[in-house]
């Protein structure tokens, strides 16, 4: 029976979706001996723990005899020697090992029989994969020994089942979809390849039933299914059929909470009088047989068990900002399911909506009709049980309404500046906080310019200075979309680019002055140091007072150039970093990998160029260039003591070095390389993955809690990465984490332990809403620009891209309302590609990351093809299947449709295509749809687009069009197709002619166009014919023929004449008479136009000639016309060409060019020719020379030769010409052409820049002379003594800097007293 069941409830795991679990970590028990055709010789049992290593291995019999060892340092297994089997060592064994709350589980039971006999096996089974009702089964038999054969039986059976000859001591026996006729009792026994009379006993019988072939229950929760802890919780779950047994399970713990209960009538009541928080988590229950016959598992119930209720999200939609009149949702969030939810307004106390729980789980909001004033305020929203409880209500956030009659002005920025520069454009950007349908920008100057854009960026050109002016900006909400914002804020554009205006040069004068002023400055500091070397001033103020005047007026020129430079700059690019290589290392000594080694590094961009090894940061290794792969070896060999250290390698580019790679850390022989521990941010109640990396492929690894003694998680060798999982995040999983590596075989070699990772459960923000204003499939060198906003203020923000932060963008207080960071890629590079994603945070606490967008580089590999399966024309509610096609195997594929910019659909394949089911079609799934592929391992490089596929929704194909080529009208002899054009792609086309029955048939799956070539056209193809749609797939959808086309054959009757009343040149407005003239009566005559394929008109006149009327003629009216008659008696059989005909159709015939040869500037002696050309033959052309009143020449060629004779030949010329025809008709103008100067010696030319420069240097440097004389004239050389009254003039010699005095010693000559006493007077030199 229990064996029955265990069947049973893996198959219930299965049919959950989850990994099935073991009842309890069990060591497992085994022989071995060297005596393979007599094991009971000599017999050693083996002990090894499941997942943990252990210190101590315990070995029982028979229960009461215990044995036990403790190996030299801590193992996964131990062995326990018996040595030969003896009576007294017959029994019962089981073993256990050590673990951290006591010792483990013991291991299945082991029987040891008399000698001579093998020990009987054991018996039991476990599931591979789903579904129910037929699960798939394993059954697996231990038979202890080593090189057994084992045999399957089963009950009614002489032969066995199935048989199998393993390496190891356990046999997998697989039975396949478990139906009702693979029921029944089955048992497997053993017996030694080279003895096969020598057979085990049987193993112990294992009955399999199947599960799920009863309805499934209901289960339900009263009160409710919240609740607090210490409170009572009664599970109802209800079958259809009385007396089964029924079973209640948790799935977060399925061994440990598995409660069964006998049925009153069909159902049974599981009741919790005192529920725990460990009680949460989601319950599900199914009912059974005496059998073990099983139902179908009910629904998932979810049960909370919480003193707070979880913390609540409310967004307003489309606008927290919302017109006058219009209607609001208020959208509330939560994470707790079956609850209902209230709306509340902050000032009042009672609830103003109520939400039920089925309204709750449509994803329904609060809808607010037809606001006014008195509907703005700060809403939330809580939960409302329907039972009573005493959970306290939880956090929430709010949301302000605010109502106006109009939405809030944007603003309006310019990228990169406002100042337009040659041959550059500006992006103007129109911004608001919350979502807006449309933007519209207005240009000042222009009352009719209007430009509109859906992400708020316009591009402004500035071609002949038209882009200057002033900008503003406006927004409409998306409901309703007739109410326009306030207009922004104005913005001026300057300019124009490329041209001299006075703005521009008033900047060159004042940088260039700045300059000679910061020079000159210097000039005059140095100056004055040099003579204070010379002189011997005592006056210190002096020097230091020159010195700081100095260099204040450099500070602030210094100053005045940076704020000249810096004021254009309005918006800062945040510029993507190079992706860092990733890498790792290889050998092939896999348990001594330090014997020889080689570190692999590989980039993610295919434009790198080669790869540089570093170790200890600093010591350059080696430079390899990057492979087809774009990676590189680094070969190191057996690691010795001058190999150890830390090891990092970069990629190099064109322009551009990447960051460093994670750093290998190589210790020593015997340690393997230091792993690297990461994760994202705990979120509690969410899964979260722990990805340890290593640095060698085939090692196992081993996930620790600091506290604990034994790893919590183990991982096989699944290349050099795992990735641990804690399926939900609760307060008991946080703390410190470290991971290790060890070789997969004894003796383990261990790695140390990675760095600590800490994980904490915070509070955290909501999620930020996270899109990029452009597709998200690009191509090399389009501007991309990620929006990552929330509604909360004053928000940093993080982008990151494959998990890796690549760019920050710090909060901004001066902007209140929502929090907006915008992330732009200038130029995407083939290292772009990848998985972005953002977070944004306030202090310490952080958001959730947002919904990741996957950015793929285009245009890399060749395009895929496109196919619908059963064809491009479907019926509306079926189903369509799309088919792409690619050129490689394990991509990820996207498929796209028109007018949508992000892709509907993705799929990973392991093959080259994969498959798009567009289920239950409908009108609004026609369009051009395409898909590409990617891979996603570097940078999401991706294909060219495939070609566009059209998908009708419809129950009727729509018409084809049908032509000929080059025309309907073909001379006889000649080649001539019929194309069959509609707009559905891969389906065939059916050429019909009317009179004959049967229909010419071309299949073209991959082009849109159906040809059918008609070679030597004779009199027999002529006729008429139309065309439809032939689908190669049975299909119900009508179909509608094309439209008729005349094919006609020429040469087989005289020619007409054809003229044109009242001329060939008509203005427009006027009528034009077309008069074919034919030599037979009894004609239909035919119209035709140079350049169109079919006939213009078709007229059966009572005589010999048909006049086709053309009122009220147009400029495209103009052309070349012919006609051609064919009799009533002969269809289709016509005449000759007529002459051709042009028709103008112009109140002036377009002007002519003119141009010089062989140059516009005369040389001594040399004549020009001028060349005036038009578009029309039989004209008359004559030259005009500005300043003359009367025609210079006249010519019928369009050529004039000018000379300078005495400077008459220069100025300006212009041309026009007249029709012979019309000589009244003259044409436009041409473009004027100048003719200038004789030959002579060269001027020289000096522009606007050069004229300022050297202006403002002569000026600066007069300007410095005039500093410099008079600072000269002040300073005192040179010093005189007395007064004037007296007449004498006495002077002295001022001593120089470097002459020695003992300006310390005291004297008292009167050569000393009078020079203490001189009053010195400085004397002009």
């Amino acid at each position: 029976m229990l064996w029955t069941f265990t069947l049973l409830l893996f198959c219930i795991r299965l049919s959950l979706g989850m990994t099935s679990m073991a009842m309890e970590s069990q060591p497992e028990l085994w022989i071995e001996s060297n005596y393979p055709q007599a094991p009971w010789e000599n017999i050693t049992l083996w002990c090894r723990s499941p997942s943990q290593i252990s210190s101590k291995f315990l070995l029982l019999k028979d229960k009461t005899q215990m044995t036990w060892v403790r190996p030299s340092y801590k193992t996964f297994q131990a062995s326990f020697f018996l040595g030969a089997l003896t009576e007294s060592k017959t029994g019962l064994y089981r073993c256990c090992y050590w673990k951290e709350t006591g010792w483990s589980k013991p291991s299945k039971i082991l029987e040891l029989e008399a000698p001579g006999q093998l020990p009987k096996p054991i018996f039991w089974i476990q599931a591979e994969t789903p579904p129910l009702p037929g699960c798939n089964v394993n059954i697996l038999c231990h038979g202890w020994l080593q090189d057994l054969v084992f045999m399957l039986f089963k009950e009614g059976y002489a032969e066995p089942v199935d048989y199998q000859v393993p390496t190891g001591t356990v046999a997998i026996f697989s039975i396949d979809n478990m139906t009702p006729d693979k029921e029944g009792v089955y048992i497997c026994r053993t017996h030694i390849q080279m003895l096969p009379t020598l057979w085990s006993e049987p193993s112990d019988p294992l009955k399999l039933v199947v599960a799920g072939l009863y309805p499934k229950p209901s289960l339900t929760a009263s009160p409710g299914p919240i609740m607090a802890p210490g409170e009572s919780l009664s599970l109802r779950c209800q079958g259809p059929i009385y007396g089964m047994t029924f079973a209640l399970m948790r799935l977060e713990d399925l061994e440990m909470s598995f409660y069964y209960k006998k049925p009153i009538k069909n159902e049974a009541y599981f009741f919790f009088p005192t529920l725990k928080i460990h009680d949460s988590g989601h319950y599900l229950c199914f009912y059974y047989d005496g059998s073990y016959r099983g139902s179908l598992l009910s629904d998932i119930l979810k049960i909370w068990v919480t003193d707070a209720f979880p913390k609540t999200w409310l967004l307003a939609r489309p606008s927290s900002v919302v017109p006058l009149g219009q209607n609001v949702s208020l959208r509330c969030h939560g994470s707790v399911d079956g609850v209902g939810l209230e709306l509340y307004k902050k000032g009042e106390e009672k609830p103003l909506q109520f939400l039920d729980a089925t309204s709750v789980s449509d994803n329904k909001p609060f809808l607010l009709r037809d606001v006014t004033h008195y509907d703005a305020g700060i809403y939330s929203c809580h939960y409302r049980p329907t039972w009573k409880t005493s959970i306290r209500t939880g956090a929430h956030n709010s949301v302000e309404l605010v109502v106006v009659a109009k939405p809030p002005k944007p603003s309006l920025s310019a990228w990169p500046s406002t100042l337009f520069k040659e041959g550059k454009i500006i992006t103007l950007q129109c911004r608001v906080s919350h979502p807006v349908l449309e933007f519209c920008l207005e240009w000042e100057e222009r009352t009719a310019f209007y430009t509109f854009s859906e992400d708020g960026d316009f591009i402004i050109t500035n071609i002949e200075g038209k882009g200057t002016g002033t900008y503003s900006c406006s927004s409409r909400v998306e409901a309703p979309p007739n109410i326009w914002s306030h207009r922004s804020k104005p913005l001026k554009l300057m300019g124009p680019a490329g041209f001299v205006t006075w703005n521009s040069i008033l900047n060159e004068a004042i940088r260039l002055s700045l300059v000679m002023q910061l020079v000159a400055l210097l000039l005059v500091l140095l100056w004055i140091r040099w003579k204070c070397r010379r002189l011997r001033i005592r006056q210190a103020w002096l020097l230091g007072t020159a010195q700081g005047v100095t260099m204040f007026f450099i500070v602030t020129a210094l100053l005045c150039c940076g704020l000249c430079n810096g004021v254009l700059t309005e918006e800062t690019e945040i510029i993507m970093p190079t992706p860092k290589p990733e890498l790792w290392a290889e050998t092939n000594f896999p348990q001594a990998p330090w014997k020889n080694l080689t570190l692999w590094c590989r980039s993610p961009s295919g434009s790198t160029k080669e790869f540089v090894l570093l170790k200890d940061g600093t010591g350059w290794i080696a430079t390899r260039p990057a492979s087809e792969q774009v990676r590189a070896a680094f070969p190191l060999g057996a690691l010795t003591q001058g190999r150890r250290g830390s090891y990092h390698c970069h990629s190099w580019e064109e322009m551009a070095v990447s960051e460093p790679s994670e750093a290998l850390e190589l210790v020593g022989s015997d340690i393997l390389p230091k792993p690297v521990l990461s994760a994202s941010p705990p979120i509690r109640g969410k899964e979260l993955q722990i990805r340890c990396k290593g640095w060698l492929a085939g090692m196992e690894f081993a996930l620790y809690k600091e506290g604990e003694q034994e790893p919590v998680q183990q991982l096989g060798a699944v290349g050099r990465e795992a990735f641990f999982t804690i399926r939900r995040m609760e307060d008991k999983y946080e703390g410190n984490y470290s991971c290790r590596t060890h070789t997969t075989t004894l003796p383990f070699k261990w790695s140390e332990p990675s760095e600590p990772l800490e994980l904490v459960i915070k509070e955290m923000y909501p999620k930020p809403f996270f899109k990029t204003w452009a597709n998200s499939l690009v191509t090399l060198g389009t501007r991309v620009t990620f929006n990552c906003s929330t509604p909360l203020q004053h928000m940093s923000f993080i982008l990151y891209k494959d998990g890796s932060e690549i760019a920050s963008s710090d909060r901004s207080w001066a902007n209140p309302g929502a929090s907006t960071a915008h992330f732009l890629i200038i130029s995407v590079g083939i290292g772009d590609g990848g998985n972005y994603s953002c977070r944004y945070y306030d202090f310490d606490i952080w958001s959730e990351p947002s919904d990741a967008v996957e950015l793929v580089v285009t245009e890399f590999y060749p395009k895929p093809t496109l196919l619908a399966q059963p064809g491009p024309v479907v019926l509306p509610g079926k189903n369509v299947t799309l088919r792409c096609q690619g050129t490689l195997t394990g991509m990820r594929f996207a498929l796209l449709q028109e007018g949508s910019q992000a892709p509907l659909q993705f799929q990973s394949a392991t093959g080259s295509s994969a498959d798009f089911l567009l289920h239950t079609v409908g009108a609004e799934d026609s369009g051009n749809y395409s898909c590409i592929y990617y891979e996603t391992t570097m940078s999401n490089r991706g294909s060219y687009f495939s070609m566009p596929l059209m998908i009708w929704v419809t129950d009727t194909f729509p018409k084809p069009w049908l032509f000929a080529e080059p025309s309907s009208v073909v001379p006889m002899g000649q080649n001539v197709t019929l194309w069959c054009q509609g707009p559905v792609h891969g389906v065939g086309y059916i050429l019909h002619k009317e009179g004959e029955p049967t229909s010419r048939l071309l299949w073209r799956s991959t082009s849109i166009d159906g040809a059918f070539p008609i070679t030597n056209i004779s009199a027999a193809s002529i006729g008429r014919y139309s065309c439809c749609y032939h689908p190669d797939w049975t299909s119900s959808i009508k179909i509608q023929p094309s439209n008729t086309l005349e094919l006609m054959v020429t040469g087989l009757l005289p020619k007409p004449s054809l003229l044109a009343q009242p001329g060939s040149m008509v203005a427009p407005g006027e009528n034009v008479t077309l008069q074919c003239q034919g030599e037979l009566p009894d004609s239909t005559f035919v119209l035709l136009k140079e350049g169109i394929q079919a006939p213009l008109e078709h007229l059966r006149p009572r005589g010999d000639r048909a006049d086709f009327w053309m009122p009220v003629v147009r400029g495209e009216d103009s052309g070349i016309y012919s006609c051609i008659y064919y009799l009533d008696s002969a269809p289709f059989a016509a005449s000759n060409h007529s002459d051709s005909l042009e028709i103008w159709v112009t109140d002036k015939p377009p002007k002519p060019s003119l141009s010089a040869w062989p140059n516009t500037v005369f040389k001594l002696g040399k004549d020009i020719t001028l060349q005036c050309r038009g578009p029309l033959p039989g004209v008359e052309f004559v030259l005009e020379h500005e300043g003359e009143e009367a025609p210079q020449q006249f010519s019928e060629d369009g050529d004039f030769v000018i000379n300078n004779v005495e400077g008459k030949g220069i100025g300006n010329y212009s041309c026009s010409y007249r029709l012979q025809a019309s000589p009244d008709i003259w044409s436009e103008p041409s473009d004027p052409l100048e003719l200038v100067g004789a030959a002579g010696p060269t001027t020289q030319e000096c522009t606007v820049g050069n004229i300022v420069r050297s202006s403002l240097i002569v000026v600066v440097v007069v300007a410095l002379g005039v500093v410099l004389a008079v600072e000269w004239k002040k300073w005192p050389r040179l010093r005189t003594r007395g007064s004037e009254t007296d007449g004498r003039d006495q002077t002295i010699v001022l001593e120089e800097c470097n002459q020695e005095g003992e300006t310390g010693t005291t004297t008292n000559s009167p050569s000393s007293t009078s020079r203490g006493l001189s009053v010195d007077v400085p004397v002009p030199i």
